[in-house]
């Protein structure tokens, strides 16, 4: 059987921590890519990567690569894929993708021209043509150009994974779940040892950290994938692999501390994990970071504290207590700080041993590592932080 050329994408920043997933999953070879990585699978390969995927966005199966100098080139390779074996005309689509070329007057040109192409291969075939739906499609086709090269691809996943179907409520500034998760690779942290996040907002870092340390998969809840509206979907296959995922409850033998000032938003977390098997495995609570005290000796620490972009307020003072806070009650701890505000991640005043650029949305962020020793001094003014 021929091997299918897979695509996992994600968040600029992530691809680290998606391609050591993946080697954790059981897959060699994998190639890493800009904000993507690839190997090469089966079709069972693919639904259990839409349902284990932590750090990934999408799940692309290839079906074609080609060489293109016109529009006319465009359209009759695109036209060749056999378009109504893979779907039925009554299903919905919509091309998609990313566009890097001077030969099209607009990015979005080709991606109209593919779509002629698959319109017309129905009509020819069926007599009759699918429908164009943009928000929520049946069936989605990646499109990637390349100055000449194109590579169309049937993005399986759908949505975006980061809408796993367990958050019902997110705050005003929320972290997506493959970013949080991202942020737990990305970090080293061990998945048996203490985890604090002083900022939780909706949960969603100390619910992906939860489900990553139990092993359960992060989209158990989610009821939609595209791969669902294909003509080769394999329902035994996937029920199979749905069936034997690990869902049951494990209790952990450390804690995962999620914390927040703000008690609409505590409690909103607390309903975000509730349809979870995990939910006796985090600990939350209604306090301003300063007044926590650390559990354990050792540990690790995420945070996402507000950036000021949306709020428009002066958080110069907020990370300086987070910085005294730190050097102060968290000696042994490895505290990462997500932030897009480098002024006030200046005022932290300790010394970075990491600095990793992702990010959060649209905007570019720094990830900060701050090893807490014995010691550790506040970093003078006039020092690079």
């Amino acid at each position: 059987m021929k091997k299918l050329t897979i695509t996992i994408k994600t968040v600029f920043g992530l691809e680290d921590a998606l391609v050591q997933e993946l080697g954790e999953l059981g897959y060699k070879n994998v190639q890493k890519l800009n904000r993507a990585a690839q190997i090469e699978g089966t079709w069972e390969d693919v639904y259990k990567l839409n349902l284990y995927i932590r750090t990934g966005l999408n799940v692309l199966v290839e079906l074609c690569k080609f060489r293109f100098k016109t529009k006319e080139d465009l359209y009759e390779n695109a036209a060749k894929v056999d378009w109504s074996s893979w779907f039925n005309v009554d299903k919905t689509f919509a091309v998609k993708g990313a566009v890097h070329t001077d030969l099209f007057p607009h990015s979005q040109f080709p991606l109209l021209v593919i779509k002629d192409a698959i319109v017309d291969e129905f009509r020819r075939k069926t007599g009759n043509r699918p429908d164009i739906e943009l928000k929520r499609p049946q069936i989605m086709i990646d499109t990637y150009i390349s100055n000449n090269d194109c590579t169309l691809s049937i993005n399986t996943s759908g949505v975006p994974l980061y809408q796993r179907g367990y958050r019902v409520e997110v705050g005003e500034a929320p972290l997506n779940e493959v970013v949080a998760a991202g942020l737990l690779f990305l970090s080293g942290w061990d998945r048996k040892s203490t985890l604090i996040d002083p900022f939780c907002g909706s949960g969603t870092i100390a619910i992906e950290a939860a489900l990553l340390a139990t092993g359960i998969p992060p989209n158990i809840e989610r009821q939609h994938f595209a791969f669902k509206n294909l003509n080769n979907f394999n329902p035994q296959i996937w029920n199979k692999i749905v069936e034997e995922a690990p869902r049951k409850p494990v209790k952990l033998d450390f804690e995962i501390i999620a914390s927040d000032i703000d008690q609409t938003m505590v409690t909103s977390a607390k309903r975000n994990i509730r349809s979870l098997p995990v939910a006796r495995n985090v600990t939350f609570q209604i306090e301003d970071f300063a007044n926590l005290k650390k559990p354990s000796e050792t540990g690790t620490l995420i945070c996402n504290p507000p950036y000021g972009e949306r709020m428009g307020d002066n958080l110069d003072e907020m990370y300086s207590k987070l910085g005294d806070w730190f050097k102060t009650e968290l000696t042994g701890f490895e505290c990462w700080v997500l932030s897009s505000n480098e002024v006030a991640l200046k005022e932290v005043g300790l010394r970075p041993s990491r600095k990793i650029k992702l990010f959060n949305g649209n905007l570019e962020c720094s990830f900060r590592n701050y090893s807490i020793y014995s010691g550790s001094k506040k970093a003078s003014k006039n020092e690079q932080v």
